[in-house]
């Protein structure tokens, strides 16, 4: 983690960072892409995934990223940070992954699934993770009971679509596009948390 600490990205403000990416100022993405990368690599390595898959995920993190403050979607003055969203898009990305169809394996999933209360986050960033583990569990207390239904059965207690399917008496793609909706809304409803403090 030492190459990260002198790494210029963090000794700039949020405002810096916000414009350079607008900006498409490549010291600015140059330095966000290798202050973040070496954090989601290691978190992907510890859970299941290759290098490939790794830059991959990132990649598409990283894009996703750029056109959300390309587009006003993501804004310097809601209180976000550039650094801990690109990371928690990365986070996200490779979850949906591990939980699609081309990965069945359930081995240590547990530890990429930020709602439970027992998950640490990266040692350097403890305040940040607490305040996104708080963000997550007073969104999830905020959804519907289906919602809360859905993703106790997968996330918690690591049912199959099917089980969850027959449990609910509903269709297994029923159950996989409530999964989704719910993990939207619930993610949704987490960043709103965090930007209102």
């Amino acid at each position: 983690m030492n190459q990260t600490k002198t790494n210029p990205f963090l000794a700039r403000t949020q405002e810096e960072t916000f414009t350079g990416v607008i900006q498409n100022n490549d010291l600015v993405l140059r330095s966000l892409y290798e202050g973040v990368y070496p954090k989601v690599r290691h978190y992907i390595l510890q859970n299941n995934g290759s290098d490939d898959q790794a830059k991959d995920t990132f990649q598409e993190a990283f894009v996703t990223t750029w056109k959300n403050v390309k587009d006003g979607k993501l804004k310097k003055d809601n209180g976000l940070n550039v650094e801990a969203y690109l990371f928690t898009v990365a986070k996200n990305k490779w979850l949906d992954y591990l939980r699609s169809s081309r990965y069945k394996k359930t081995t240590r999933v547990d530890k990429v699934i930020h709602l439970r209360p027992d998950v640490e986050e990266e040692e350097s960033e403890p305040d940040q993770g607490q305040d996104e583990m708080m963000a997550m569990q007073r969104a999830f207390k905020q959804l519907g009971e289906k919602c809360k239904m859905v993703l106790k059965l997968f996330y918690f207690e690591r049912k199959s679509m099917d089980e969850i399917s027959s449990e609910l008496q509903i269709t297994s793609a029923s159950v996989r596009n409530q999964k989704y909706r719910c993990m939207e809304k619930l993610r949704l409803l987490s960043l709103e948390i965090k930007s209102n403090g």
